[in-house]
């Protein structure tokens, strides 16, 4: 990849180019968090580009390799913090099946509900941020009025509003309260009305249009080339949907379609997140119809005895109980045998994958996390190039990245 200091030398060597390196970001509002680009300009046409990652590094992989399978849950939520309950979900799965624990059934059934929630909070921020780089501020105020319930969902499911921290290891942490289904069921019935409200305001706006159509195309061929997935890909006309082409947490008895584009530009991104958030009400939908009875955490079997937290009541009026969690919790629980495994879902972003291998001890001897946003801005270089310096903005809003899940 071309790299700022590539960029400078290459214009420092030809003084006579007709060319400008400018700096976007990292603090330019329309880069959604620290990231820079680098962009060698031809006038107000963009010559060549380098995005320029790394400024919220903090080392997620290796503190993985140093804390236990259940301290580095709340780790999770600070990947893509605009969807940590589909993090947790992920990170929890890939530990399953590293320790062979069945989830119950109750408990997939409630991770089905956090994991499409997340996914409509996630498209509804990424599409209000995108509108309002292009001009349109009703949208961004639309659809944070939409997250604000979203968010006393959540809330209402683990007592937190952002960092959650709800999954764990062989269930989930709590089950959700009476009142819930309801509310869940209340915010179903509304939300495709308010999707057409975005549908109406947007999708003919002449503006919209001649801003995102022909623009950021990015080709079948380039997806793949790149890794690219989520959104992004199936815009750009590739039927892949992690939840449709292998199945996790039950998806494959759910009634769902998968939206797919077909330029590839950033107007099919938008139209296919857009119909992503009436899919995911489609699957909730079907949760609450057929949600079981039971328990949300599994408690039977020894390496479940030897890998799970007991119960938080338990806990609190048992000295075995308090041990046993004492033990979990610090450094004396870890998988059943050395191995490896690697588990991916299909995140708001794309394919979120966790890499874990293990020699049987405490913590994971090695994690390594596949972030969608990473591998999505890859694509910066090869499609930057030839767009005006005002299509930038409309490009990297409909990639809907995270950095916090690029830089980890």
């Amino acid at each position: 990849m071309t790299t700022a200091r590539a960029l400078d030398v290459e214009l420092a060597e030809n003084p006579n180019a007709e060319a400008m390196l400018i700096n976007m970001g990292p603090q330019h509002p329309s880069t959604h968090g620290v990231l820079r680009l680098i962009l060698e300009l031809d006038g107000e046409e963009v010559v060549k580009a380098a995005p320029d990652i790394g400024f919220l590094h903090r080392g997620k992989e290796k503190v993985g390799e140093a804390y236990s399978f259940h301290k580095f849950i709340p780790y999770t939520d600070r990947l893509d913090y605009l969807a940590p309950l589909s993090n947790n979900v992920g990170y929890a799965l890939a530990c399953e099946k590293l320790f062979d624990i069945e989830c119950p059934p109750r408990a997939t059934a409630i991770r089905v509900i956090a994991h499409e929630l997340s996914r409509i909070s996630a498209h509804l921020l990424g599409l209000g941020a995108y509108a309002m780089d292009l001009g349109a501020m009703t949208v961004f105020l639309w659809t944070f009025r939409e997250r604000e319930h979203i968010y006393g969902l959540i809330e209402r499911i683990c007592g937190a509003r952002f960092t959650t921290s709800y999954t764990r290891i062989g269930g989930v942490e709590r089950d959700l309260p009476a009142d819930f289904f309801p509310r869940l069921a209340a915010f179903l019935e509304e939300m495709p009305r308010r999707v057409d409200e975005y549908d109406a305001m947007l999708t003919r706006n002449r503006i919209w249009v001649e801003r995102t159509q022909g623009v950021g195309v990015i080709t079948r061929e380039q997806c793949l080339q790149f890794g690219l997935t989520g959104p992004i890909l199936r815009a750009s006309g590739v039927d892949h949907d992690i939840r449709k082409s292998n199945p996790y947490l039950g998806y494959e008895d759910y009634d769902f379609d998968v939206p797919i584009g077909t330029e590839g530009d950033c107007y099919d991104r938008y139209m296919v997140r857009l119909e992503e958030m009436r899919q995911s009400v489609r699957i909730m939908a079907q949760v609450l119809a057929k949600l079981p009875d039971g328990p949300v955490m599994n408690r039977e079997g020894e390496q479940v005895l030897k890998s799970v937290l007991p119960e938080k009541g338990k806990v609190l009026t048992n000295m075995e109980a308090l041990i046993h969690q004492f033990m979990v919790g610090t450094d004396n629980a870890g998988a059943p045998d050395a191995g490896e495994v690697y588990f991916s879902i299909e995140n708001p972003k794309g394919e979120l994958g966790f890499y874990l291998r293990s020699d049987g001890g405490h913590a994971a001897s090695r994690l390594r996390i596949r972030g969608p946003s990473f591998a999505n801005l890859q694509i910066l270089e090869e499609i930057l190039p030839g767009h005006m310096v005002s299509d930038v903005m409309a490009i990297l809003g409909s990639l809907d990245f995270v950095m916090g899940e690029c830089d980890r």
